[in-house]
């Protein structure tokens, strides 16, 4: 299986082979895999094929719709690729895919924990991944540091109006969830509910990449369910 092939599968459903490693025994990838290749998304077309696949109602009414259309339209790519679907959202336990894209290289830690990319910035996330029986060759990493390296002023640190994410000891920051979400459900926190996170929007890296204002509602939206949901259980 040549890697560009998977590229072009990935591409064609609105995706990205976002690189790939191969695990070892303790890496919790599914037995058997002697190559796994991690599947996200950056700008706008996911979205794109996701909005196109799904109805406003449907986003709107559905429990988890973007997973549902990841789990078909991956499932489907592993189907046609001979190769087994593994998700973020499965479990629990659930897979270490922060784990896995360290491990694939061309990420790092932010300040405020999410994995940054030298070209997305932030505005990437891991979909699912493509559990591979063979050992397929693997493009080399990005040969670049992390951008939060050089970037003195770290303005993603100061500008969460609520100060959620909270330097102690050290990096990455502390992040508060609570006091993110009594902000993001107040009337003062309209900005961060409409567009999305300003702490992630404050990162220069990447903003070519970023979420457009129907895509930050939504993401915002799922984020608040799901932790009302772990607040009653």
């Amino acid at each position: 299986m040549d890697y560009r092939v998977i590229e072009g599968a990935c591409t064609a459903a609105g995706l990205l082979a976002l690189g790939g490693f191969r695990p070892a025994a303790d890496d919790g990838a599914p037995a058997g895999t002697a190559t796994l290749v991690l599947v996200g998304n950056a700008g706008p077309a996911m979205w794109q094929a996701f909005s196109e696949a799904m109805s406003p109602e449907t986003r709107a009414s559905a429990r988890h719709p973007l997973d549902e259309w990841t789990r078909r339209v991956v499932g489907a790519i592993a189907g046609e690729l001979g190769a087994t679907a593994v998700f973020p959202f499965d479990g629990p336990p659930y897979p270490p895919f922060q784990r896995w894209a360290l491990k694939s290289g061309g990420v790092f830690a932010s300040p405020i924990g999410t994995l940054i990319h030298p070209e997305f910035g932030l505005w990437h996330a891991y979909r699912g991944a493509l559990a591979f029986p063979e050992r397929l060759a693997l493009p080399a990493p990005p040969a670049a540091a992390s951008p939060c390296d050089g970037c003195a002023a770290k303005p993603c640190l100061s500008a969460c109006p609520v100060d959620a994410f909270r330097i102690e000891t050290s990096l990455p920051a502390r992040y508060d969830v609570p006091g993110c979400v009594a902000h993001v459900t107040s009337t003062a926190g309209t900005d961060c509910l409409g567009g999305g996170c300003i702490a992630r929007r404050a990162c220069p890296v990447g903003r070519d990449y970023a979420y457009g204002p129907e895509q930050a509602r939504f993401h915002m939206r799922k984020f608040l369910a799901a932790q009302a949901g772990k607040a009653r259980a």
